[in-house]
């Protein structure tokens, strides 16, 4: 299989599988879209994505609502998008991604995890380059979807690699193409289960499990922060 599936493999690992974190995570982001386009999913595509992934979470209908109305409330926050980019126990390396109303907050924070956690932060565009970003969709196979002709509709929209496996596709396109590719699926009637930007590591690197072990410690830390969006890592 191909880099599709080998993200989808790390995917399954992700930590984010207890609702109290990742809850209020899926619901900053609706606040986020709703805040930038308007609280109307029809006429805000990213508020769209948001609440597509919230929903593909089981993030209930209720807060979904209550977060689009935070958001276009008179008292509605104003997050900035921030990242930090570090390196853990044993050399890994890590990419977070935070939206913050308190940036001094946050960076205060994010430099505690990793000082106290056998890690540090490092100077912002020193690893960049070590993570691919990606726009990935993950959608259901249909009886009547030919994927031959449906690569061939995505290409021009800027669809790297088609894959599928037991019924689940991944379309994997450039971050740049995320809106491009977001926008063909909706003229295609295609409905998403989940659309992201993701940081996928050039070179994943092999850790034992004694390893994994200590930097998960630094990786849970992070992720329980509520500023935190996304945590990646160069972990194969």
């Amino acid at each position: 299989m191909g880099r599709a599936f080998e993200y989808r493999k790390a995917a399954k690992m992700k930590r984010w599988g207890n609702m109290s974190r990742v809850f209020p995570k899926l619901a900053k982001a609706i606040e986020i879209a709703a805040k930038a386009g308007g609280g109307d999913p029809d006429m805000n595509p990213a508020l769209r994505t948001a609440i597509l992934n919230a929903k593909a979470q089981n993030l209930p209908k209720t807060n979904i609502e209550a977060a689009i109305k935070r958001a276009t409330g008179k008292d509605a926050k104003n997050y900035t998008d921030v990242n930090f980019e570090g390196k853990g126990p044993h050399g890994v390396l890590i990419f977070v991604e935070c939206a913050t109303d308190n940036n001094t907050r946050t960076v205060a924070n994010i430099k505690m995890y990793f000082n106290k956690n056998g890690g540090q932060v490092v100077p912002t565009g020193s690893l960049e380059f070590m993570f691919d970003r990606r726009a990935i969709f993950e959608f259901e196979k249909t009886e009547d979807m030919d994927l031959e002709e449906l690569e061939l509709e995505l290409i021009d929209s800027g669809l790297e690699e088609l894959e599928e496996e037991d019924g689940l596709c991944i379309a994997i396109a450039d971050y740049t193409d995320f809106g491009n590719m977001n926008a063909k699926f909706e003229e295609l009637g295609i409905e998403l289960k989940k659309a992201e930007l993701k940081r996928i590591p050039n070179n994943p690197h092999e850790f034992t499990e004694e390893e994994h072990d200590e930097i998960g410690k630094l990786l849970e830390k992070l992720e329980d922060d509520d500023d935190v969006q996304a945590v990646f890592t160069n972990m194969a």
